[in-house]
């Protein structure tokens, strides 16, 4: 079961990066993050402030812990992104978000002095092949795409060290806490979090074309993003990754760019070809490695 929460929570993923690089054609990134954390918020609170209130005590015990996971993965990350797909593809963005398991395993390591097994070593260079061979198009000469680094990628980079951390702190989260009451008071206090600096970047930055945010279009792109994106693949990750650990269920994180391959090809008919293919029987080859158990040292799970 967690590995089929990590698979559904990288799919969801892997569509707001391409939901996410159509709705920056239309609104402000800034609009996009509040927007999409205030929806989340009130929708969780309609459906779990009952669990909120039964797990209330934990919850203020542990608020220093889910702070700092707001501020990483509800902040951080995702308006990093939005920034970044103003100026990058979608593929781009969630290739560099590709590369945060060996960031999640050395940060394990130096923090945490998790082992770390064959297996994951194996599974991580296995997919990151695959997402190298999908940068390179299969053609390991073809690096002109290495030297055309932009302001989008570094902000798309930016957005991928903040899940990083987000993935690695993730264990210092109170597991007795009911998982839709922590996903709900993330979601608030993202959105509370948020709402300040939103408002001074809004007095700087006015919003305009203000007939964009009422466009159908618009509403069901930002409400995919707060059900699927938001709501369900958090929830889902942090299940899985607290089941399995940090270092193995990181691994997910390529299906991310694989599913946002598949989501083109569905939705923008983007055309397959032979390399996307073999990129991801290297990513599938990846998963099964880390995911599988280590007699010995057990891919650097916490017990």
């Amino acid at each position: 079961m967690p590995y089929l929460l990590l698979t559904l929570a990288a799919c969801f993923w892997g569509g707001n990066y391409v939901v996410g690089r159509v709705l920056v054609t239309q609104a402000d990134p800034m609009v996009i993050s509040e927007g999409r954390w205030v929806i989340t918020a009130v929708l969780l609170l309609c459906l779990y402030h009952h669990q909120v209130r039964n797990d209330w005590v934990k919850i203020k015990n542990s608020v220093g812990s889910i702070c700092l996971l707001a501020i990483f993965g509800q902040i951080l990350f995702p308006l990093t992104l939005y920034v970044g797909l103003q100026y990058t593809s979608s593929l781009n963005a969630s290739i560099y978000l590709s590369a945060t398991p060996g960031m999640v395993l050395v940060m394990n390591k130096l923090l945490f002095n998790d082992s770390i097994s064959k297996n994951n070593i194996l599974g991580v260079l296995f997919s990151t092949m695959g997402v190298i061979y999908l940068i390179l198009q299969g053609n390991l000469t073809n690096l002109n795409s290495l030297s055309n680094i932009n302001q989008g990628d570094l902000w798309a980079m930016a957005s991928a060290m903040s899940w990083a951390c987000y993935s690695a702190f993730l264990r210092l989260k109170d597991k007795s806490i009911a998982g839709n009451a922590f996903v709900t008071v993330s979601a608030v206090l993202g959105s509370l979090m948020l709402l300040p600096i939103a408002l001074v970047y809004f007095y700087f930055y006015p919003v305009e074309n203000l007939a964009h945010y009422t466009d159908a279009s618009f509403l069901l792109g930002l409400l995919y993003i707060a059900i699927f994106a938001s709501w369900l693949s958090y929830l889902f990750w942090n299940r899985g990754i607290a089941e399995i650990g940090a270092s193995r269920g990181q691994i997910y994180t390529h299906i991310i760019p694989l599913s946002g391959g598949i989501f083109s090809i569905l939705f923008l008919h983007t055309e397959i070809a032979n390399f996307h293919i073999i990129s991801t029987l290297f990513i599938v080859i990846g998963i099964y490695l880390c995911s599988k158990k280590s007699t010995l040292l057990n891919c650097g799970e916490q017990k």
